[in-house]
């Protein structure tokens, strides 16, 4: 029996499905990657094979006895000791085993009500292997080059990624679920992650990703989310492509003749009265069946149409940074003695290991943090900054509030479009933009920031992370 299977899976929420009549299994030892447009309902599977959704109609069996574990796409804000927020991955055991701590804290107190906890949480201790679990969170984390005793909002978004990573693998599962496993991680991590899968021989994996490399690296098959089908393509991720190709002809001229033949029954049906004779009253039918047919053929998504604001000219000079140094309390300086020239014109590509001050030193050039040394900013520079984190989005507002900030019209480029003209350029159907971001998938968020960013005039854009959970 396969560890998961779907069966005929529908869920929609309030617009078209994501799943429409979906079917999939996961055998032991594959490693599935589960790929497709932003907002096609991949991180929505996800959960309904973790169990924290429900389908609307359909089955998603489990094999009796298997444990899974998933790593989420969202890196958090919440802070927490990091050893801690790992062992939260042991479940009843982490808090078992946080419960046993403080009852011996509080027995040596003098409490003897805690000292008569102790012995109950103990024998719960021995039951669940609780012992062995604060081994095994100081090895994995370890493994990740991670402080046990860092505050996880102190952390680089790379960093809280591997935290959230460590907390997943913890408990070995049969089957990990993996959401953008790539995102926020450097070279050296994501090399280290592939080994690390690959090594695992008894280890089941369905993950998301748009790093080709790491799908080609890890994938035994490869499964395509499409207008809420699912389908299977076995191979790599450029075999994938050459059969996507072949699927996409042959569904291109089915479109054709479908489209074809219904004209030519439009025709018929208006020449007239002899189309309303009893004879005919059946091809009639057939024509209605074909209309209903046409409505609920759904069209792959288009490609994103964008365009940055037209600003003044900036000066020759944009920044002139002397002796940047930023330190944060006590500690030694995260950036030391960083000097550079930035002129008009330059396409500069930061990059460094997760945690080294990528982000920060973003933000200490822009002003955003305090520092040593100084910044010269250029003059009549216009700047639009893209944050890695999306900070510039409200989660409950929907993507029209984000972006119009209520109104119903934006300028763009000394023209008045409409806001839904305008979000349609970034693939956000009327009804979609009236949807709360809370509810979009990452790659959606990031066109809307993108919509948002891209209406204000600037001649200098800043980008963290911008390809992250992008599409193809």
């Amino acid at each position: 029996m396969a560890y998961i299977t779907l069966r005929d899976v529908q869920l929609a929420f309030g617009g078209p499905f994501l799943l429409d009549g979906a079917n999939f299994s996961l055998e032991r030892g594959e490693r599935v990657c589960l790929i497709g447009r932003n907002g096609e309902g991949k991180s929505t599977l996800l959960k309904l094979i973790e169990g924290s959704l429900l389908p609307d109609a359909g089955e998603v069996a489990l094999q009796n006895g298997i444990t899974i574990a998933m790593l989420a796409q969202d890196v958090p804000m919440d802070s927490g000791k990091v050893a801690d927020i790992v062992a939260d991955g042991a479940g009843e055991a982490a808090a078992v085993l946080k419960a046993y701590h403080e009852a011996s804290d509080a027995c040596v107190l003098g409490d003897m009500d805690a000292c008569d906890r102790m012995g109950n949480l103990q024998h719960k201790m021995d039951q669940l292997d609780g012992w062995s679990l604060e081994t095994k969170v100081n090895a994995i984390l370890s493994k990740m080059g991670l402080d046990p005793e860092a505050d996880l909002a102190d952390l680089s978004g790379g960093r809280k990624r591997r935290v959230l990573l460590a907390r997943a693998l913890l408990t070995q599962p049969d089957v990990l679920l993996l959401d953008e496993p790539t995102n926020h991680l450097d070279v050296e991590s994501i090399e280290w992650l592939e080994k690390f899968l690959l090594d695992q021989n008894n280890l089941t994996l369905l993950f998301i990703s748009h790093d080709r490399s790491f799908v080609d690296s890890i994938a035994t098959r490869i499964v395509e989310l499409d207008r809420g089908i699912l389908r299977s393509y076995e191979g790599n991720y450029s075999r994938y492509l050459e059969l996507k190709a072949q699927q996409m002809e042959a569904e291109e001229k089915q479109n054709a003749l479908f489209d074809k033949r219904l004209a030519e029954e439009e025709v018929w049906i208006r020449q007239g009265i002899k189309a309303r004779r009893t004879r005919n009253e059946g091809r009639v039918r057939a024509l209605k069946a074909l209309r209903e047919e046409s409505k609920a053929r759904r069209s792959q998504q288009g490609k994103v149409s964008m365009a940055t604001q037209e600003a003044n000219r900036s000066g020759k000079l944009v920044f002139d940074i002397e002796h940047l140094q930023v330190t944060f309390g006590d500690n030694a300086p995260i950036i030391k003695d960083f000097s550079a020239l930035v002129l008009r014109g330059d396409r500069i590509g930061l990059v460094g290991d997760n945690g080294v001050g990528k982000t920060t030193l973003i933000k200490a050039i822009l002003g955003e943090l305090e520092h040593g040394g100084s910044v010269k900013t250029g003059t009549q520079l216009e700047i639009a900054y893209f944050d890695q984190l999306r900070n510039a989005l409200d989660l409950e507002k929907s993507v029209k509030d984000n972006v119009s900030e209520g109104s119903d019209f934006v300028d763009v480029n000394g023209g008045r479009r409409h806001i839904y003209s305008y979000l349609q350029d970034f693939l956000f159907s009327p009804e979609r933009a009236r949807t709360p971001v809370k509810a979009l998938s990452g790659g959606e968020r990031n066109r809307i920031l993108l919509a948002k960013l891209l209406l204000k005039p600037s001649n200098l854009i800043v980008m963290d992370e911008p390809t992250m959970t992008w599409i193809w």
